[in-house]
């Protein structure tokens, strides 16, 4: 009787703990996934900013049709990678339109008419908050994904992991062109 009631004890402690690993990892990968949204709502916020600040550098320098192919192509890239649905595309097309972002600022700050155009210094002020708000989405996001994937690595929880097919989510990195100071040329 008493091997019964240890055995019964040990079973029900398994069970307690495997729904505890289980809801653990569910309760991680819903925060990975509100974490992509964050970062997700501020993208949409940036692409849509973009066409304004193009419109308006393009004004004070029309010859410089290259840096806004470029900046208009990098965006229209992003909005087909975030229909698509796969996180890798779509983190590789947003930072090819950061890099683009960058070529624009580069090209607006050899116009000093630009500087002056209260305009165009409203749009690079939400510009710039906006990116601070991505950086800091990317940042809480690769957070959760850094414990996500650790757990889902570690032992015990792995076997849960497994048995329950829990994938590992991708980390928002920047690749190695984005490392490089951008060349800009005029």
């Amino acid at each position: 009787m008493i091997f019964a009631i240890i055995a019964l004890v040990i079973i029900v402690l398994i069970v307690l703990w495997a729904v505890s690993a289980y809801n653990g990892l569910v309760t991680l990968r819903n925060r990975v996934k509100n974490g992509w949204a964050q970062i997700d709502v501020q993208l949409k916020q940036r692409a849509d900013l973009i066409p304004n600040l193009v419109e308006t550098v393009k004004g004070y320098a029309a010859h410089e049709s290259q840096v806004f192919t470029q900046v208009t192509q990098a965006r229209a890239n992003a909005l087909q990678a975030a229909q698509s649905g796969d996180v890798t595309q779509r983190i590789e097309a947003e930072n090819q339109l950061s890099r683009a972002i960058l070529n624009l600022q580069a090209v607006a700050e050899a116009y000093p008419q630009l500087q002056a155009n209260q305009n165009f210094l409203d749009l690079q002020a939400q510009l710039k908050s906006l990116e601070e708000k991505i950086a800091y989405a990317r940042q809480f996001y690769n957070d959760v994904v850094q414990k996500y994937n650790t757990k889902i690595e570690v032992v015990p929880t792995n076997i849960i992991a497994g048995l329950f097919h829990f994938e590992q989510a991708a980390y928002f990195q920047i690749n190695e062109a984005d490392r490089q100071v951008p060349q800009v040329q005029f």
